[in-house]
């Protein structure tokens, strides 16, 4: 099992010649649709320069009503009309957003030919809570520290049933109601009386992942529990840490700081982005992590790694 995460845009608030604001494209090998992370502007076109499908896209989540962060949003509603999608659109975000894209439909007197479901996000909640499940994934969203309201979500694949052991089915050739018993929890006992405990030999049949994605946010320890041993943790870096003072003002965080974050919550990898346009080189915010959290990798436009 394996996923994989397209950058699609790796800027903050404003836009350079070379990076875009915040988009992220998430899909598994085990489904078919996609998952878009923010949706910032020029998203639709970043999304045809990867060759990606847009109308496999079936669940746009959005982090907060900051503009870098949903500004491509409504074009892609209006593209996807255009090109005769049928399929249903989920878009999971704060409730004032949907207040905004029905004002856009009502203002240009457009009916979409297709399902446009909106999920709120509460802001009341103070801990993580689910927002969608099915049989391959979950996924849940947890608050951020920002200047208004502003959410991380977490996307957890989910690991396949336990398997009992061929050496074990070789060796005491148990029936099938003894292998039922023992994916039930259930031990085993031989001719002789020894006791076999059930999770001796069972396992689990692939090796699940999980991706944390925390957009803007001033550095705070209580994501810890949410985002802990994930396997690749997006962090925001908007400035380097001689600015710290103005990250501290903008509740924004420092790269020093998004890589402490992923030293006390122990994952295993860590991606920053988000990077202010006033660094034309972004590998120096890089590297002043790696001083911190070493498995440290930048965000860079049109790049997908597996996680």
């Amino acid at each position: 099992m394996a996923l994989y995460l397209t950058v699609l845009g790796s800027s903050s608030a404003t836009p350079t010649a070379q990076r875009h604001p915040s988009a992220f494209l998430l899909k598994s090998n085990k489904k078919r649709d996609y998952f878009l992370i923010d949706c910032g502007e020029g998203t639709q076109i970043l999304l045809r320069q990867a060759g990606i499908r847009m109308q496999r896209i079936s669940r746009i989540f959005i982090s907060h009503l900051h503009g870098d962060h949903f500004f491509g949003l409504i074009g892609f509603i209006f593209t996807q009309n255009l090109l005769g999608r049928q399929e249903e659109l989920h878009i999971y975000a704060h409730k004032p957003l949907k207040t905004i894209i029905d004002l856009h439909l009502k203002t240009e007197k457009t009916i979409l030919q297709y399902p446009l479901l909106f999920h709120p996000i509460s802001t009341t909640k103070k801990k993580k809570f689910l927002l969608y499940e099915d049989d391959t994934m979950e996924i849940s969203s947890f608050p951020l520290l920002h200047n208004i309201p502003t959410n991380g979500f977490l996307f957890k694949e989910k690991g396949r049933k336990r398997l009992v052991s061929k050496e074990f089915i070789a060796k005491y050739n148990p029936t099938p109601e003894q292998i039922a018993n023992i994916l039930k929890g259930y031990n085993f006992v031989d001719e002789e009386g020894n006791v076999i405990h059930s999770k001796e030999i069972t396992c689990s049949s692939d090796n699940h992942k999980i991706f944390a994605y925390c957009s803007d946010t001033a550095y705070t320890e209580t994501i810890l529990p949410y985002i802990k041993e994930v396997d690749l943790l997006f962090h925001e870096a908007t400035f380097m840490e001689d600015l710290a003072h103005i990250a501290t003002e903008k509740y924004h965080s420092t790269t020093k700081q998004a890589a402490t974050i992923a030293k006390l919550a122990q994952v295993k990898a860590l991606m920053i982005g988000h990077y202010s346009a006033r660094y034309k080189d972004t590998n120096t915010l890089i590297e002043e992590a790696k001083t911190v959290f070493p498995n440290t990798l930048g965000a860079f436009e049109g790049s997908t790694i597996k996680i």
